[in-house]
């Protein structure tokens, strides 16, 4: 009933739509949404690609051209925003002191989301990813947990950094 009211008072006023990450602290922190976002940066550009070899587009081409753009756009913030909640949020002293690298690597990833958004360049998708790999592999460290770099066993089958959980 509560939500009823406030959806047409939303309906009235169009309330801005706001979200966040949970803040209690919950302790659920991982990086492999900001490696799936730029593995998804580096497909959408590859698509890209193989369009752009085409000498024309049809309509349909043109909208799927629009389409991947958008998503790399997307998925370039997400990069941005899932390495700033974890760099905010997870990251305090003790890891500043054990990793005095990790605020210009977070700021460098910023600078590359950015750079990565800016055109179609696959090289510039590649070195976000190296430099999120570089977080994750931090990341998982700061938590005693040993990683490893594999293939994703997915397009664009590009190498990441994933915890060993085994060990």
């Amino acid at each position: 009933m509560l939500y009823n009211a406030f959806a047409r008072l939303d309906e009235v006023f169009s309330f801005n739509k706001v979200s966040a990450h949970c803040d209690i602290p919950c302790k659920i922190y991982d990086p492999i949404s900001a490696q799936l976002a730029v593995l998804t940066m580096i497909r959408m550009v590859d698509l890209l690609e193989e369009l752009n070899a085409k000498s024309e587009l049809s309509a349909n081409e043109q909208a799927q051209f629009g389409r991947l753009v958008a998503q790399k756009e997307e998925h370039g913030l997400k990069v941005k925003e899932e390495i700033r909640v974890i760099w905010g949020d997870y990251i305090k002293q003790p890891q500043l002191d054990a990793y005095p690298q990790l605020h210009e690597l977070s700021h460098s990833i910023m600078l590359a989301a950015s750079k990565a958004k800016q055109n179609i360049d696959k090289g510039a998708c590649l070195e976000l990813l190296d430099k999120v790999n570089q977080f994750a592999d931090i990341f998982w460290q700061s938590k005693g947990v040993a990683t490893f770099k594999a293939t994703c066993p997915y397009p664009p089958a590009q190498q990441i950094v994933y915890p060993d959980l085994k060990a």
